[in-house]
């Protein structure tokens, strides 16, 4: 085993997996990457599952160090600058850091959370099943907490010092973000329903892994705001009592006693969730015939994600072409 220092971070770095299941009937919530497609390409690179447990980092900067072994990583995800001891490396493709080697990634350019995976994996005891870091629970393994400037991780040591990998880009995805009505939607007026759907939505800067709170025109209940509460899932878009909708994502509460007016759609989960802050979405409702598909296809893409993985025996050779 070789070991990664975290030298410095950001607040919002973590060891983030799949996260854990079966247990959200104790109330504990799942937790896992806010960006499972992103956590999949991270892990493709480096010859990992594509829910590995990798690091998370959040939308600011952070500078690794290696010691020991040479550590193979691979960057997915949030546009973002990525440095080897001060030269330019590479986004979507693997980099070799050899012992004492300083890899950094600036602040986020647009995207919010990239994913930082390390060949070999991240040593850690599961909880629950799972490496994810789950904050509020203090929860997840090495650290039940956000990473630390001089934190130590003990990281796979990389076995083929010439062999390099880059991954081909899905085509970009755009257009408003797909939800189901409900569960509660007959909660607001259908007024209210149509103004979510028609509206545009401002990220707020308040959002965490917890949720996302989105800033626009008040939406109204039909007959108040309590409801007895239920479960949530992934997606899950409350309206509390001030009427501006809160979508719920890794972190949740596994209950929540305010409607749900719709629930985004798994294939979107992760379009979503690299919204930065002051960002704006809007949304279309699709029927659930449609979220079904979506949600197959989605993950028939995430088991297969390894077949857009490319070799790379000459790097700067492939870069002249």
């Amino acid at each position: 085993m070789s070991v990664l220092v975290v030298d410095k971070v950001g607040p919002a770095t973590s060891v983030q997996d799949k996260g854990r299941s079966g247990a959200q009937r104790y109330g504990l919530t799942p937790s896992g990457a806010m960006d499972l497609k992103s956590l999949a390409i991270a892990n493709a690179l480096v010859g990992g599952e594509p829910g590995a447990a990798a690091i998370e980092i959040g939308p600011l900067g952070a500078e690794f160090r290696v010691m020991g072994g040479a550590v193979r990583v691979s960057l997915a995800g949030a546009d973002r600058a990525a440095t080897l001891n001060g030269r330019g490396a590479w986004v979507n493709e693997t980099v070799l850091l050899p012992h004492g080697a300083t890899f950094a990634v600036s602040a986020a350019r647009s995207g919010v959370f990239s994913y930082l995976g390390i060949e070999g994996g991240i040593a850690g005891k599961p909880v629950y099943g799972s490496l994810s870091v789950s904050a509020r629970a203090g929860l997840g393994s090495p650290y039940p907490r956000p990473l630390q400037g001089g934190d130590r991780l003990e990281v796979g040591t990389a076995e083929n010092r010439e062999f390099e990998r880059r991954f081909k880009p899905f085509p970009v995805e755009p257009g408003p973000i797909r939800v189901v009505l409900g569960p509660q939607d007959d909660a607001m007026t259908p007024e209210a329903v149509a103004l979510f759907l028609g509206a545009e939505w401002r990220v707020s800067p308040r959002s965490d892994r917890m949720g996302y709170r989105l800033e626009g025109p008040k939406l109204a209940h039909a007959d108040g705001f309590n409801i007895v509460s239920d479960g949530t899932v992934a997606g899950s878009i409350q309206v509390p009592g001030n009427g501006q909708p809160l979508a719920l994502l890794a972190d949740r509460g596994t209950t929540g006693g305010y409607p749900k007016i719709a629930t985004i759609i798994t294939a979107d989960l992760s379009r979503f969730a690299q919204t930065q802050a002051g960002g704006r979405v809007r949304f279309v409702c699709v029927p659930m015939e449609e979220a079904q598909k979506e949600a197959r296809r989605f993950a028939a893409m995430l088991a297969h994600i390894e077949e857009r993985v490319e070799s790379l025996l000459n790097r700067e050779k492939l870069r002249s072409i």
